[in-house]
């Protein structure tokens, strides 16, 4: 699961941020990053990913 999680973060990184954290403040912070360009959002779920 954690490799089909990764995939999907690094093709849309939105639906990455979802299905670690929800729809919480982080789902939301992700989709305003990556509409603002696609390197902030994937930089921000890879973090999420990271953490524990």
């Amino acid at each position: 699961m954690e490799l089909l999680r990764i995939i999907i973060s690094v093709l849309i990184p939105p639906i990455g941020a979802f299905l670690k954290v929800g729809f919480g403040l982080q789902f939301w912070v992700n989709l305003l990053l990556t509409l603002l360009g696609y390197f902030p959002g994937l930089v921000h779920v890879i973090w999420l990913l990271s953490r524990k």
